[in-house]
This record gives structure tokens, C-alpha cells and sequence, in this order.
């Protein structure tokens, strides 16, 4: 059995912890961005392949105290690494250090090198290593003065699931995109719409929720070429996806936005990820959307202020908002931004609100379950 830890953005752990029960694998733990686990061997195909909230999957050779070079030197040393990293092997090294006595990255990164190189020198007899075969990316994380080594199954991080090679300004990342489409609980006889839809995350994610679409279906991952993992396992984990889809889903969603060039790039990224059959892609004023007559569920992520419009211009348009989303009958609407006063420029309080982050930018999940004007702020 194999020790793993999956890495999410900050606020997404539970969804994460959700995916990975979801797949048959034991949760062991969970800490800010981190969700460990454990599985065999097929767990590292399988989870690279389906996790839709992770950013990378790992797999744990050991967990220390380490408050001294000595005892990083020492505890690094004394893991197995040989079980992975072969004579002619590349293994750099990169990490990260929280509220710990070693803060120094690059000193850090010196003193796993050299302890790892030492460990293999004793396994293998050798005193230099040319690294010009496979690469087993090392990763240290030190919190609180306990050290977790680690090597990257992943390469690529999973967020960029490889239908998005055009981007506009401040994109979404997929794997953010995808936990507020589950948040929204996106059904099959509910329109899903995303008037603010940018390059069409949100609604391609939402799209590959409901058709059962693994995200990692169509790209390939850094340890397809490690020889501990067999093609066959990989083979079959891609078959098992592969199988589980269901393209027959009745499930509609809308992304629209008033940038033509936007639609455009949407347009294009709802191909690549072959969710045309779910997505609607057109031009439109987020202030002029109509329900039709029909139940639907607003899930959109408007400028912040930072970097789309002036901050004036972004007030201007969340009261706006406020303003012509009550006039959407009893839908449901969900909002991720970043600015503080959001629920007063819109007039309302939300009924829920998660906190996120995009990126480094914190930001709420405003969630409103009832269109109703009861409760105004001014």
C-alpha cells in the first residue's frame, strides 16, 4: 500500500477529500492544501486521471521531524529512494517550508540533494550520478518542523487539463472552476449559466461533471514514465474513464459574455474539451439575461476590479447585477469575486458564503439559494 497526498488550492480540501472517497481510496489525513491517502499502485493512474480539485498527486517516501540541517540530512537519508530513483536517474529537488525553523529553501534544497545523493551512493556504490534517464521530481514540505519527502507523479500540474491553450486576462483555473460548478450542484433538467463565462472554464468544468468526464482523460502525466508503474496499469485506468463517461447526458449549460473575442477563445476551448453537445456559446450583456421561463442556476465569476475594470467600474457593475438578478424568477446564483463589499454593492446577503482562493487572491463564493428581496443591505 502506498502512502499519497494530493495538493489543492487553499478552501477546496473538502471536495478533494469528497473525489478521492468517491474513487475507493482511505483518507489518513488533512491539513491546509494537502489531502493524504492511501492506495496501491493503480491509485496513482487513477487519481492523476479523475481528481478534479487536485493540483498535483505525490507519493509519500517519508514523514520527520526536522527542526536541523542534521536531522533533515539524516531523515532524508534514511528513506528508501532506491525504490524509485535508478543509477542514471534525474531527481531535482524544489519544496516549500511554513511556520518552521528552516525557512531557507535553496539551503534546504542543498541538504535533501546531498542526502539523497548519499543514500545512493551507498545503495549503488557510486560516488556521481550523470541524471540522464528518468526524472523523479524530490519535493520537501516542512510545517511546523516536520518534514514530508515526497516525489511528483504528476509533472504538469492538473489544472491544465489541456483544452485551454488560449487564455484571456485574470484566467480561471480549471481546477477552482470545477469545485464551484460542484458547489452549484449542477443538474440535468436545471439550465447552468455562466453569463461572465471569460474562456469558458466554469462551464467546461461543469460540463465534465455531468457527463462523467475524467479532466485528465486527454493529457498524460510525468510518472507514465516511471518502470515501477506498468503501461498496463495506465492502459487500464484510461479504458476505466474512458468507459464511465456518459455523453448521453440531457444536461445544458450557457456561457456567454460581452467580449466577442471571449466567446471566441470559449468557443474554441469547449471544442477541445469535446463538451460542444452541453455548451451554448454567445455573445451577451450579463445585465440583459432572461430565464425564459425556465429553472436555471447563475454560476459566474465577474471582474474583480484588479486587473478587467477600474475598481468604480466594478461597484458600478456587482449593483447592477444585484439590480437585474432579481428579476431571474426563483434561480439560484453564485458568485466567486474578491472584493470586499461585495454583498452590500448588490444589495444582498448571501445565503452561504465560502471562502476560496484564486491563485494567491482570496476570494467568497457568494451563494444565494432564493431569489428574494427580503433581506436588502444598503
Amino acid at each position: 500500500m502506498l502512502r499519497l497526498v494530493a495538493t489543492c488550492m487553499f478552501g477546496l480540501e473538502s471536495i478533494l477529500g469528497a473525489e478521492i472517497d468517491a474513487l475507493g481510496y482511505k483518507r489518513t489525513e488533512t491539513i491546509d492544501g494537502r489531502v493524504y491517502f492511501e492506495g496501491d499502485i493503480s491509485a496513482v493512474a487513477r487519481a492523476n486521471i479523475w481528481l478534479r480539485s487536485a493540483e498535483r498527486v505525490f507519493v509519500v517516501l517519508g514523514r520527520f521531524k526536522a527542526s536541523s540541517f542534521e536531522e533533515l540530512f539524516e531523515g532524508t537519508r534514511a528513506l528508501p529512494w532506491e525504490e524509485y530513483i535508478g543509477r542514471d536517474d534525474m531527481f531535482p529537488v524544489s519544496g516549500h517550508a511554513i511556520k518552521s525553523q528552516l525557512h531557507s529553501i535553496p539551503d534546504c534544497q542543498s541538504i535533501v540533494k546531498k542526502a539523497i545523493v548519499r543514500r545512493l551512493s551507498e545503495k549503488y556504490g557510486i560516488s556521481w550520478f550523470p541524471e540522464e534517464k528518468t526524472k523523479y521530481p524530490v519535493e520537501f514540505f516542512i510545517l511546523k518542523d516536520e518534514a514530508t519527502l515526497q516525489i511528483d507523479t504528476s509533472g504538469i500540474a492538473l489544472h491544465k487539463r489541456g483544452y485551454r491553450p488560449g487564455i484571456l486576462k485574470a484566467p480561471l483555473r480549471e481546477t477552482l472552476a470545477s469545485a464551484i460548478a460542484k458547489t452549484a450542484r449542477p443538474r440535468e433538467d436545471v439550465l447552468f449559466w455562466d453569463p461572465f463565462c471569460g474562456s469558458g472554464t466554469i462551464a467546461i468544468e461543469a460540463a465534465m461533471i455531468m457527463s462523467n468526464t475524467a479532466p485528465g482523460m486527454q493529457r498524460s502525466f510525468i510518472s507514465q514514465t516511471y518502470p515501477q508503474i506498468k503501461k498496463q496499469i495506465w492502459q487500464d485506468a484510461y479504458d476505466e474513464a474512458k468507459s464511465l463517461q456518459n455523453l448521453d447526458s440531457a444536461f445544458e449549460c450557457y456561457a456567454s459574455d460581452i467580449d466577442p473575442e471571449a466567446c471566441e477563445i470559449a468557443k474554441e476551448n469547449v471544442t477541445r474539451a469535446g463538451m460542444r453537445k452541453f455548451i451554448k456559446v454567445f455573445e451577451r450583456d450579463a445585465l440583459t439575461i432572461k430565464t425564459g421561463g425556465r429553472r436555471g442556476t447563475v454560476v459566474c465569476n465577474p471582474p474583480y476590479g484588479e486587473r478587467l475594470l477600474t475598481p468604480e467600474q466594478t461597484e458600478d457593475l456587482y449593483r447592477k447585477m444585484g439590480a437585474h438578478f432579481k428579476t431571474l424568477d426563483s434561480w439560484q446564483i453564485y458568485v466567486l469575486t474578491s472584493h470586499p463589499n461585495f454583498e452590500r454593492l448588490y444589495g444582498r446577503r448571501a445565503d452561504k458564503v465560502r471562502k476560496l482562493y484564486n491563485g494567491m487572491i482570496p476570494c467568497n463564493l457568494y451563494q444565494y439559494f432564493k431569489n428574494s428581496n427580503k433581506t436588502q443591505r444598503g
